[in-house]
């Protein structure tokens, strides 16, 4: 999960963050898979997941200052990472309306239903529908191997809680599929 050893981003994050332009740059090129991964697996879009891990990069200059080392560098990165396609994804949604009114007046120029999903592929689409905390427990547990505890850890809530939305996201998956 991580490209570089753990005191290595240590002692990376604590330079970048006293403003070394050097460490700050190693630190973006030891974890920029990293970013792109997350990034990828969440938006299920290689364009999407490129402007993702451009824009994380541009916000760690500044928010590497907020990082307190309480959590692992990687966690902390995961939740910065997920924060952005979060923000991604809410202007798409307002993207979408637009997009979505225009193939009502324009139907001869929409290109959707083209393309049949495989059955993997149509439920990480229903995944990607689920309500945000069902959507990052299953995303997290199922897509990225975590424990409940190291989802909970990155989510910002406890174990039991990471169990909570796996159920209910799994009764909401009942029902679309």
């Amino acid at each position: 999960m991580r490209s570089v050893a753990s005191d290595d981003s240590t002692l990376l994050v604590a330079k970048a963050r006293a403003g070394d332009r050097e460490a700050f740059g190693a630190l973006i090129e030891a974890h920029y898979d990293f970013i792109y991964r997350i990034a990828a697996k969440w938006s299920g879009k290689k364009s999407d997941a490129e402007d993702i891990a451009q824009e994380v990069c541009i916000k760690l200059a500044t928010a590497i200052q907020s990082f307190d080392g309480r959590s692992k560098f990687t966690s902390w990165l995961y939740r910065v990472t997920l924060n952005m396609v979060r923000d991604l994804q809410r202007a798409g949604g307002r993207r979408a309306r637009n997009v979505d009114a225009f193939a009502l007046v324009h139907p001869e120029d929409d290109p959707g239903g083209q393309e049949e999903a495989t059955t993997a592929g149509e439920i990480w689409a229903a995944v990607r529908a689920l309500p945000d905390k069902q959507r990052e427990a299953v995303m997290l547990v199922y897509g990225e191997d975590m424990s409940h505890a190291e989802a909970g850890t990155i989510m910002g809530c406890k174990e039991a809680t990471v169990s909570w939305h796996i159920h209910e996201a799994k009764k909401t998956l009942r029902g679309l599929l």
